[in-house]
């Protein structure tokens, strides 16, 4: 069965950065696309980026220059690197895959903002 699990929320400070991570399983990771989204307390969820199978990205316009989307197919693992992070930057980051007509999403790890 397909799994997202995520990793490296965390707390961070205004200026600072964090990694995130997501392993994949259970599908043939290479040949998806993968997306990033967060979704901020009482807000609606929304994308951060995109990479697709081919490794072309897309990001969000409040994280454009900031952010960067990779992957490793060998280890099916997606990475958001998040750099000159911002309090509104606060949220619940979940990956998310669309699998054989199925959306799958990680579980989410909190990314906190504040100094």
């Amino acid at each position: 069965q397909v799994q997202l699990v995520e990793s490296g929320g965390g707390l961070a400070q205004p200026g600072g950065s964090l990694r995130l991570s997501c392993e994949a399983s259970g599908f043939t990771f290479s040949s998806f696309g993968m997306r990033w989204y967060r979704q901020a307390p009482e807000k609606e969820r929304e994308l951060v980026a995109n990479i697709a199978n081919s490794g072309s990205t897309y990001y969000a316009d409040s994280v454009k220059g900031r952010f960067t989307i990779s992957r490793d197919n060998a280890k099916s693992t997606v990475y958001l690197q998040m750099t000159s992070l911002k309090p509104e930057d606060t949220a619940v980051y979940y990956c998310q895959a669309f699998v054989h007509m199925t959306n799958y999403w990680g579980q989410g790890t909190q990314v906190t903002v504040s100094s």
